[in-house]
């Protein structure tokens, strides 16, 4: 009975963390991303610019994003949770996570030599 309450327990919180992690929305994430000014810097699909590095397809994992947006001391601003809610910047995180990997430059007609 002990080991039947310990897998409810371990199965609840894996489906709380499973839902958590499918909650965020890339499209919300688009809309924050422009409406918080990440293009102006990092492009509008998360390219990368002249002034901010590619966020497209981060390899980092939500929670190391998350604390760079919150504490960097960089030439990118500090977002405070007031000015970026935990829940924008994790549909941010889903919208550049989803992003395309780009054509490869060679199957580019206009391109090609």
């Amino acid at each position: 009975m002990r080991y039947m309450g310990m897998i409810t327990a371990v199965a609840a919180a894996l489906l709380v963390s499973a839902t958590g992690a499918f909650a965020a929305s890339a499209e919300k994430g688009r809309v924050a991303f422009g409406k918080n000014g990440c293009w102006q810097c990092h492009g509008w699909e998360g390219q990368g610019g002249a002034a901010g590095p590619t966020l497209a397809r981060t390899k980092l994992p939500l929670e190391a994003v998350n604390a760079f947006v919150r504490n960097t001391n960089g030439p990118m601003p500090p977002f405070s949770k007031k000015i970026l809610s935990d829940e924008d910047l994790a549909d941010i995180y889903a919208f550049i996570s989803a992003q395309p990997v780009p054509a490869d430059p060679k199957t580019i007609p206009l391109l090609a030599h």
